[in-house]
Formats: structure tokens, C-alpha cells, sequence
């Protein structure tokens, strides 16, 4: 099990800060918002933010089913390739788009990530430290690495919405420190590159393009560019 597992509180401590950031955002959301063009297409605001709610809520579900014996990934390896076959981003895409029509407004979109973010924050604040739990991909994995996993998930895609709504990064600085080391194992980031927490996670999730010289620093620093998507 060693390396693949994690710490929960300061995951747990991420997590909760950066959704509740972002539900302080969606409350303040017009109607009109939840109809812009995202930087994942096809998905709307609506859509992202149905995957979204969906992802932060996962943990709630994993925690009620059996364990599996050990851990067998960690947060790095769980962005693996095969989350973005084609058969998983149609379903990611359409199941996004399905959740999204039963959320109709501002209202509810904010009462359903809401409902799901603390579902997840409850679960993990019971859970013993070395629980591991089974993805729905069929990963076993520790519930702090998992943890995680949702961090990179929300803060991630607090960039995407952030774009959308043309606004200023909101992600918290817990979540950043968490999503970079989870890129990159740990290693800081070079510090001549000069880039902030924001754009370490653009960069290094394919959101901004990287120059040959840049790429070759973050292969000197061991930053890991991971199959993030949808």
C-alpha cells in the first residue's frame, strides 16, 4: 500500500473549501449563466456543473458498498486513459447532459451540488483513515486518495467554469496545493517556469498549451501531464 495512500484531513479540508467556494458562486449565478459555452464541449455551464455535482457526491455511494482488501491505485493513476475511451466519454458526456435536464435553474443547480459536496464530506468525516473504497471504473482505492481525485475534479473544473463565466480563478489555495501535488508526486514545480497555482493546473492538464521548453521542465521536474478530460 505503500504510495498509495493519503492523508484525509487535508484532502477532506481542500475539498470542503473549494466546494464551498464554488457554491458561493453558482448562489450568485443568472439564469442566463447556466447556457454559456464551456471549454469542455458540448457540455453548457448546466452540464458541466451536473458533472460536476455528480463527481463530488461519488464518495457518498463508494462508502456504502464493501471494501476491497487494498488499495491498488493511487490519485495519479486513476486518470488513466482508459476513463477516456470513447464508450466512457459518451456516457460521461450524455449522463452529464441527462442530470443536467432535472436541475432546471440557478436554484437547484446550486441545492444539488450543494446536497452532493456535503453527502461526501459527511461519509469521509465517518469513515476510518485506511478505508478503501471501489471506483466506478473498478479501481480500488484509498478513501484519501480518492478524496483526491475529487479536489482535481472541482478545481479543475472551477477553471473551466471560471472561463465560462468570464471570470478570475476562484480555486483556494488548498485545492491548489493538493491537485499540484498530486501532478506532480510531490516535486515542486520549477520555480524559473513562473507560472501560478492556476496555471500549473491549465498547463499540466492539457487546458493551456506547453512550449518544448516547458515541457522539458516539467519532464526534468517529474510533473506528470494526466489524461484529464471531461
Amino acid at each position: 500500500m505503500e504510495g498509495l495512500t493519503a492523508p484525509v484531513a487535508p484532502a477532506r479540508a481542500a475539498f470542503r473549501d473549494e466546494c464551498a467556494r464554488l457554491e458561493r458562486v453558482l448562489h450568485g449565478l443568472d439564469e442566463a449563466a447556466l447556457d454559456r459555452a464551456t471549454p469542455c464541449p458540448p457540455w453548457l455551464v448546466r452540464d458541466l456543473l451536473a458533472h460536476v455535482s455528480t463527481g463530488a457526491g461519488r464518495l457518498a455511494g463508494m462508502l456504502a458498498e464493501p471494501a476491497p482488501p487494498h488499495a491498488e491505485v493511487d490519485a495519479a493513476d486513476y486518470f488513466g486513459a482508459a476513463k477516456f475511451s470513447p464508450p466512457v466519454d459518451r456516457e460521461r458526456i450524455d449522463g452529464a447532459r441527462r442530470a443536467a435536464r432535472e436541475l432546471p435553474g440557478v436554484a437547484e443547480v446550486a441545492r444539488e451540488f450543494g446536497r452532493a459536496w456535503r453527502a461526501t464530506d459527511t461519509v469521509v468525516a465517518g469513515a476510518p483513515a485506511d478505508r478503501v473504497v471501489r471506483t466506478r471504473h473498478g479501481d480500488a482505492m484509498a478513501v484519501g486518495e480518492f478524496l483526491r481525485t475529487r479536489v482535481v475534479e472541482v478545481a479543475v473544473h472551477g477553471l473551466d467554469l471560471a472561463d465560462a463565466l468570464d471570470r478570475s480563478p476562484w480555486t483556494t489555495a488548498a485545492a491548489a496545493a493538493v491537485v499540484v501535488d498530486v501532478l506532480t508526486g510531490g516535486r515542486p514545480v520549477p520555480a524559473r517556469l513562473g507560472w501560478d497555482a492556476p496555471t500549473v493546473l491549465r498547463k499540466a492538464t492539457g487546458r493551456l498549451p506547453v512550449s518544448d521548453a516547458e515541457r522539458a521542465a516539467l519532464a526534468e521536474a517529474g510533473i506528470r501531464r494526466l489524461a484529464f478530460g471531461g
